[in-house]
């Protein structure tokens, strides 16, 4: 995924605009990750009724909703993806396939089965455990 804001920029959430920059993203990293429409939807905290939301986020009609739930899972997933990228700057297959991968940090799920059993706090728990590996 190509950014095309500075790193300095600071995106204004409040925007519709930007929320539907982020939807567009968040649809192009659910591409890379190769995950079903029902898991993408589970990650966003979204029904599963709500299969045409996903179709107008990836055209860009729709933004992200400015609800606390919907920004927090936005920003998490961003967030993943951010660190997955500069964990593995020089690896692109791996950085793709990270979340689909078996992980003994999540008790032998991959991360992608450990963030849509446990929702918002699985989301936050896989982009914490990145963050740590960035540190050590």
């Amino acid at each position: 995924m190509e950014n095309t804001r500075s790193h300095n920029e600071v995106m204004d959430l409040d925007s519709p605009d930007a929320r539907k920059v982020m939807a567009k993203a968040l649809m192009k990293l659910f591409d890379q990750w190769r995950i079903d429409n029902n898991t993408q939807l589970n990650l966003l905290g979204l029904s599963s009724n709500s299969r045409s939301l996903l179709n107008r986020y990836r055209r860009g009609d729709q933004g992200i909703p400015t609800s606390r739930d919907a920004m927090d899972r936005a920003g998490w997933l961003l967030a993943i993806h951010k660190a997955l990228r500069l964990l593995f700057p020089h690896n692109e297959a791996l950085r793709k396939s990270w979340v689909n991968r078996k992980n003994s940090a999540f008790d032998n799920q991959t991360p992608l089965e450990y963030m849509t059993e446990r929702g918002i706090i699985g989301l936050a728990n896989v982009s914490r455990y990145l963050d740590f590996q960035r540190g050590r």
